[in-house]
């Protein structure tokens, strides 16, 4: 299996990414054509992946049961665009050539020109572990995630763009890519940089972002498959990422406050926004400004965010912590002052035409 990928990797390297470079005159700066090739062939099968076995499950398990999902399709849209072109794009036309500006990848405790912070530098017995190296990157690269999405919910003008991904009544394996491309690039290079640091090349880096994209389709996927009691406290499965987006609930406000780990739930347990045994619950948000994503196409529903972040990161207000809805003119507030204004929440059951019994708390954890 091995030989014949590297084979693939050669012959779609050779026929349709050097070809391209050549023609866009990128050679010198978008790294290694194979590179390239793999990170486009990882981003094809995962397509095929969550269509052909997510999506399927989706059917025959459903968390939820819809009369249409019509509501998913612009997920559908945006994710492939993610996943064969603004992503490779960032990775090889953007990070490499960054990597390579600060002086390259670490080469070794004598290399002065590496990171001083590189695992490998401090290491170098990482060096004969590659797996054991990339399961450290992969734990310091989910924990800086965990922290950034918790900002991202805490720092208004932040939300203003990331409440695009959660304003989707539909949550399913296509969701996870449902965001705005400014959010995306703003946790990309945070986390690029992370990688940088520590020394992951590349190509790695690739294989760590799609890993976490990868799972966290999975995570978002409309089906009611749980991990279990242990295994459930280490790794996020679909009903754990699903409670991050329920609904608000007006009589459990803060209840929606929860589950920000992206791969590992054990950040969740550790700092104590883990929560389990809910039942099913709708997906979406509260603030009608927000839920008004639901109305437009891709292109509406990109241009809504943008306008909610011009609104926030303008005004002080944008850059004070907390929780904040929007009023129409796009100004951020406190939920608290906007509940008192008499702006009510969407209604719990809108949008949904049927919710799967969800397990008892005991038989959920």
């Amino acid at each position: 299996m091995l030989q014949l990928w590297s084979h693939l990797v050669d012959w779609f390297s050779a026929h349709a990414v050097v070809p391209v470079l050549d023609v866009l005159h990128l050679g010198r700066l978008a790294g290694d054509p194979k590179d390239i090739a793999a990170a486009l062939l990882i981003a094809t099968l995962q397509l095929c992946i969550i269509g052909f076995v997510f999506r399927p499950l989706e059917s025959w398990v459903p968390a939820e049961r819809w009369k249409d999902r019509k509501l998913t399709r612009v997920d559908f849209t945006y994710t492939v665009m993610m996943l064969v072109g603004i992503f490779p794009l960032f990775s090889f036309l953007i990070l490499t050539p960054l990597a390579n500006w600060i002086g390259g990848v670490d080469t070794g405790p004598s290399d002065a020109s590496a990171s001083p912070l590189a695992l490998t530098h401090w290491f170098p017995v990482l060096k004969q572990h590659p797996y054991v190296l990339f399961g450290i990157y992969y734990l310091v690269y989910d924990l800086v995630y965990y922290w950034m999405h918790r900002l991202q919910h805490a720092l208004p003008w932040w939300w203003a763009l990331h409440s695009m991904h959660h304003s989707t009544r539909q949550m399913s394996c296509w969701t996870n890519d449902r965001g705005s491309p400014v959010d995306g690039f703003i946790q990309s290079i945070i986390l690029a940089t992370v990688g940088i640091v520590m020394g992951v090349e590349p190509d790695e880096f690739a294989w760590l972002m799609l890993l976490g994209e990868l799972v966290q389709n999975f995570s978002h996927a409309n089906v009611r498959i749980h991990f279990g009691r242990v295994l459930g406290r280490v790794f996020v499965d679909p009903p754990f990422h699903r409670l991050h987006h329920m609904l608000v609930d007006p009589d459990r406000p803060g209840l929606h406050d929860c589950n920000f780990g992206q791969v590992f739930s054990l950040w969740d347990v550790v700092f104590g926004t883990a929560l389990y045994g809910e039942p099913v619950r709708p997906t979406g948000v509260g603030d009608p400004m927000v839920d008004d994503d639901n109305n437009h196409g891709l292109i509406g529903l990109h241009w809504n965010a943008l306008k909610r972040f011009w609104g926030a990161v303008r005004r002080p207000a944008g850059w004070r912590l907390g929780e904040v809805a929007f009023t129409e003119d796009y100004r951020p507030v406190p939920v608290s002052e906007w509940e008192a204004q008499g702006v009510g929440h969407r209604p719990v059951t809108s949008g949904v035409s049927g919710l799967v019994d969800a397990p008892t708390k005991e038989a959920a954890a």
